[in-house]
């Protein structure tokens, strides 16, 4: 099943994620929270209701005002955003993120099937290469143990430690194949450089991800060797703005669908996931003729979600971008009339994740549940008609509808904030996990 984060109360665009182009591009342009949270939850609500379990994560407290405290500002908490907002907007804009709605960085999940101890995997991103996506971690291990607390059936681990060798960043990096949940997986791990050891690396960004983060999440959820398969993106291809894999490639059940260019010694990353997947295994690579790189990255076309039919092949959720540039569009139609594994498109209107650099899959996070599992779940995240409209209702009323960098500054933004997700916990039946509750 889909978790997909709410994009958060301060939703806005402060360009803090350097190597995110879209991010850079729109740096200090005007949000509108409310319809960024609104564009998420009709996403949610189209896939619920064509029959796809679909659940919700919170976004996270912000302004973090423990991290600006831990900075050496003092005072009210008021004081404290004034302050920082007076001395280091910088800091405070850092501070006031709210990246954490895209939760394919949230954590990297195995499936029980996979896992030596019989239990669902969870190892919370440490998202070391950004300050304001390291802050995530703590509240994001608080909340996946709040919601898959039934330690019979689930293992949330604490985050890989918070140094650039083991930079982690979540199942943006990570794909399982298998025909079902139930039975074991191969899992794919993609890293962009090596953290220990000296190899390819790309010159103008950073690689977010190490091989040594990877392959110790594998060890902690206890997968086994031969069906994890570690790959390394291209370096060139980092540099042109693929901060993730999730930028580049899809995978879903026993399908790829990739960019020629995402993959160093693609054709042998083919070859091994045909052995260990097995026949069943498809690859769809669109080459570089088809669809430019530049073209891919604009349209994140790859940053969708493929969700699988009764029939065997799959719906591509993509961003409505994809439908308005003439060469993924003609792209799109020829895939579905050639026969591939994707059958069908939906496209949705995501632009207010899009300007900051996070599509469709950036915004969900994949959890192989089993019906047992989701039994044992008992936070009211599973969205249904009922919690539609009680969500709809709550961004109605806490949400704004303009917020520019500057507007950080308010501190009336840290009160209405923290109105808006006190109610939230209650109504998702979480208990305290934001500072501001255990601290009260």
């Amino acid at each position: 099943m889909n978790f997909d984060g709410l994009p958060g109360p301060t939703h806005n665009y402060s360009g803090l994620a350097r190597g995110n182009l879209a991010a850079e591009r729109n740096a200090q342009q005007v949000a509108n929270p409310r319809e960024a949270a609104l564009q998420g939850l009709a996403k949610m609500r189209a896939l619920a209701a064509r029959g796809y379990v679909q659940g919700v994560l919170p976004p996270h407290e912000r302004p973090s005002v423990p991290a600006l405290r831990a900075l050496g500002f003092r005072g009210s908490d008021d004081a404290v955003i004034v302050a920082a907002g007076r001395d280091a907007p910088e800091l405070l804009a850092a501070c006031s993120s709210a990246a954490a709605m895209w939760v394919a960085n949230a954590a990297t999940v195995s499936a029980a099937a996979d896992c030596g101890d019989g239990r669902v995997h969870f190892t919370p991103a440490n998202l070391v290469t950004h300050f304001h996506r390291a802050l995530e971690a703590p509240v994001t291990t608080r909340v996946l143990r709040a919601i898959f607390a039934d330690e019979t059936r689930f293992r949330v681990h604490d985050p890989l430690p918070a140094v650039p060798q083991f930079g982690d960043e979540g199942a943006a990096n990570h794909t399982r194949f298998a025909a079902d949940v139930t039975v074991p997986g191969v899992e794919l791990f993609v890293y962009g450089r090596r953290g220990f050891a000296s190899g390819p690396a790309p010159t103008r960004f950073s690689a977010r991800q190490t091989r040594e983060a990877a392959e110790a999440i594998a060890r902690n959820h206890g997968l086994e060797a031969g069906r994890t398969i570690y790959a390394q993106q291209r370096p060139d291809v980092i540099d042109a703005g693929v901060f993730h894999n999730d930028v580049i490639a899809v995978g879903e059940g026993t399908f790829l669908f990739c960019h020629e260019r995402a993959f160093v010694d693609q054709d042998a990353l083919l070859a091994a996931l045909q052995d260990a997947v097995g026949p069943a295994f498809r690859a769809t690579v669109i080459r570089d003729d088809e669809l430019s790189l530049s073209d891919a990255v604009g349209t994140y076309l790859f940053n969708s979600q493929l969700l699988p039919r009764d029939d065997g092949r799959f719906l591509l959720v993509a961003p409505a971008e994809c439908r308005a540039n003439r060469a993924t569009s003609e792209l799109l139609d020829r895939l579905i009339a050639d026969g591939t594994p994707i059958a069908d498109v939906l496209t949705f209107d995501l632009r207010q994740s899009m300007r900051n650099g996070g599509g469709p899959a950036c915004l969900r996070l994949r959890v192989p549940l089993t019906a047992e599992d989701r039994a044992a779940i008992t936070a009211n995240v599973f969205l249904d008609d009922a919690l539609d409209a009680s969500l709809e209702a709550w961004i109605r009323r806490h949400y704004r509808d303009r917020l520019a960098p500057a507007d950080l500054r308010d501190p009336a933004l840290l009160d209405e904030s923290r109105r808006a997700l006190d109610e939230l916990t209650q109504l998702l039946r979480l208990p305290a996990v934001y500072p501001f509750q255990i601290a009260g």
